[in-house]
């Protein structure tokens, strides 16, 4: 699977720039990490994707042609879950996925159904009701349905909301073994899933791309910008974190420019975020 973005924008009814003249390249195998603020452009972006929407302008291109004219191609190897996703609440859980597999035009379904229900720690629910399921139960089943008919082409939208941490390491290993031979864009806020599983990653803000590139470079960045002290700051900074020790709070903080009671230290990716997103807002401002 091969996309190509070029100038892409999109503008709602409304007024609304939720894209502005982005561009991109994306192709299999690779796990994409996509974060941003929330209205920062990655629904849109995705269901854009999708052809769910139309760009207002630009072009999206899938193996080389135009997604208008691929899209029933496209959508024959998309797997998709997006951040709302509506469940017949009477149906079992296998009832709901065979009525997927059939919308998808799946043959053999049993198979594909029972592969994904295992895929998804789902075996023990398979006949239980959807409106009987908690809320992470009810999130493994859109993710089920985005993995039936193994499909070229994965876009999960906050897949790990509502999971318990075990739950997370499961899936996050799950998407990074369908990475192996797949195009996977992986839509989150937990940072830590993207740092985990991720070899590329699209910072977005104001329907712009700020970063594109692997999680090591991103993190490279923000060296000498991130650092630990304690007590006050003897200058102006946003604390990120507290941390309670034997001798103390130990505060950490990321700026352009450090306190100078500030011990360097090596970012995270969370730190590079932040100071990615900090350096944008002051470019907003000045």
């Amino acid at each position: 699977m091969n996309i190509n973005i070029t100038g892409l924008s999109m503008t709602y009814p409304n007024g609304k720039t939720a894209l502005d003249n982005i561009s991109l390249h994306m192709e299999s195998p690779h796990l994409i990490g996509l974060l941003g603020p929330n209205g920062a452009g990655k629904s849109t972006l995705m269901k854009l994707l999708t052809a769910a929407l139309l760009p207002t302008k630009g072009s999206i291109r899938v193996n080389d042609t135009p997604l208008d004219k691929a899209e029933r191609l496209l959508k024959s190897q998309l797997g998709y879950l997006p951040q709302s996703f509506g469940l017949y609440d009477e149906l079992t859980v296998f009832q709901f996925l065979d009525y997927m597999a059939a919308l998808k035009g799946i043959r053999d379904s049993k198979s594909t159904i029972d592969r994904v229900i295992a895929q998804t720690n789902l075996t023990e629910k398979r006949r239980a009701q959807i409106r009987t399921l908690s809320g992470g139960q009810r999130q493994r089943v859109g993710i089920a349905q985005a993995l039936l008919g193994n499909p070229a082409f994965l876009i999960f939208d906050e897949p790990t909301v509502g999971l318990d941490p075990e739950e997370r390491v499961h899936f996050r290993n799950l998407f990074s073994q369908a990475a192996q031979d797949k195009l996977v864009l992986l839509s989150t806020h937990i940072i830590e899933d993207v740092q985990s599983i991720c070899n590329q990653i699209l910072v977005m803000n104001h329907g712009n791309i700020l970063f594109s590139g692997t999680p090591e470079d991103m993190i490279v960045s923000a060296s000498g910008h991130v650092g630990v002290f304690e007590g006050a700051p003897e200058t102006d900074c946003e604390i990120t974190s507290r941390i309670n020790t034997a001798k103390g709070i130990l505060c950490r903080c990321v700026a352009e420019k450090l306190p100078r009671n500030a011990r360097k230290v090596e970012p995270t990716l969370e730190d590079a975020y932040l100071y990615l997103m900090q350096k944008e807002t002051e470019k907003c401002v000045s």
